[in-house]
């Protein structure tokens, strides 16, 4: 496990795996990063998989009050850790997160929200890889 820490001081857990273009794994509201895990291996494959623990769950801090806002400057601040440039990947309320990311503050190249999981969606990814 490893940390990033955010804009406002909360420290977000996450897992490093693979090597290749960085690909951030956003999960939904009632899960942590181990709901993740088996997608984050096999992405592991062609990508540097970051799956981490949104704040408030798992092993990532919490600062209050709530807000979206401080959701989205932890994807940022994890885009950052993974050299300014990832693929942001949303799962249930994690894809309206990284809509929500890419339209704010987004420096990144390529974003992708999804809603659900899906085998194309690997598909997807690997095609764009060749």
């Amino acid at each position: 496990m490893r940390q990033v820490i955010s804009q406002d001081g909360t420290s977000i857990a996450f897992d490093r795996l693979g090597n290749g273009p960085s690909i951030i794994l956003v999960g939904g509201a009632s899960t942590d990063r181990s709901e993740n895990t088996s997608l984050a291996a096999l992405l592991a494959q062609r990508f540097t998989a970051l799956n981490y623990d949104r704040r408030g769950r798992g092993d990532s801090g919490d600062t209050a009050p709530y807000a979206v806002d401080r959701e989205v400057e932890d994807i940022e601040a994890l885009i950052n850790e993974a050299g300014g440039d990832a693929f942001v990947v949303g799962f249930s309320s994690g894809a309206a997160l990284a809509y929500r990311q890419q339209l704010t503050v987004s420096r990144s190249k390529s974003s992708y929200c999804l809603s659900h999981r899906s085998s194309s969606m690997v598909a997807s990814l690997d095609r764009r890889q060749t």
